[in-house]
C-alpha cells in the first residue's frame, strides 16, 4: 500500500508541475522578470501569427490593393473600392469591360455584364446607399447607385466609389458607356 501511495504523490507532482508550466507559459511572460527569488522561468512559446491578436487597424494587404477599380465615362475617371466577395471577384475578372448603363428611377445605371458573378456567400438582397457599386443578379447588371434605393431581393453590394463619384454619376443624364478597369493606383 505504501508504493501505491508513493507513486500517486510522484504522479501528482509531475502533473502538478506540468500545469504550472503551462499557465506560466499562457502568460505570456518571456523574461525573468516575473519569476519569484531570482529564479528564471522558461521562456513562452512562440504564438503563430493567427495566434496574435489582430492589430487596431488592418494592413493594407496585396490583396485589397488589387481589389480597386477605375470606371472611365467620358473624359471623367472615377475610382471605386470593392469588398473581398466571391462576386467582386468575378468582376475583376471579366475586366477591362465596357459596358452601355440605362438609368433607372433617377438613383441607378445599370447596365449588363458578360457573365454572371457569383453570389456565393451573399445575403437574398440589399439595400444600398448612393455611392455604392451593386451587382443585380437576376438581370447580370453592374449597377452605380447614386440615390437612395430601398432594399430589393436579388442586389449585392459590391463595393463603394471614392469620394463625390455619386454626385458625377447623378449629373450624367440618360444612359452612358462605362468601361470599368482594374486600378493600378
Amino acid at each position: 500500500m505504501g508504493g501505491r501511495r508513493r507513486t500517486r504523490r510522484v504522479v501528482g507532482v509531475a502533473v502538478l508541475s506540468v500545469v504550472v508550466g503551462a499557465v506560466a507559459g499562457c502568460r505570456g511572460s518571456s523574461g525573468d522578470e516575473d519569476a519569484p527569488d531570482g529564479a528564471t522561468s522558461a521562456p513562452a512559446a512562440t504564438s503563430s501569427p493567427t495566434d496574435r491578436a489582430a492589430p487596431t487597424e488592418p494592413a493594407t494587404t496585396p490583396e485589397e490593393l488589387d481589389m480597386r477599380i477605375r470606371l472611365t465615362i467620358g473624359d471623367q475617371r472615377l475610382e471605386a473600392t470593392l469588398t473581398d466577395s466571391a462576386a467582386s471577384r468575378d468582376l475583376l475578372a471579366q475586366l477591362p469591360v465596357t459596358i452601355d448603363m440605362s438609368d433607372h428611377g433617377g438613383v441607378e445605371k445599370t447596365g449588363p455584364l458578360p457573365a454572371p458573378l457569383s453570389t456565393d456567400g451573399q445575403p437574398d438582397g440589399a439595400d444600398p446607399d448612393p455611392g455604392d457599386v451593386g451587382y443585380y443578379a437576376p438581370g447580370h447588371d453592374l449597377v452605380l447607385y447614386y440615390g437612395d434605393q430601398s432594399y430589393f431581393p436579388g442586389i449585392v453590394v459590391l463595393g463603394r466609389l471614392d469620394g463625390g463619384a455619386a454626385e458625377s454619376i447623378a449629373d450624367l443624364d440618360g444612359a452612358v458607356t462605362v468601361t470599368v478597369e482594374a486600378s493600378d493606383d
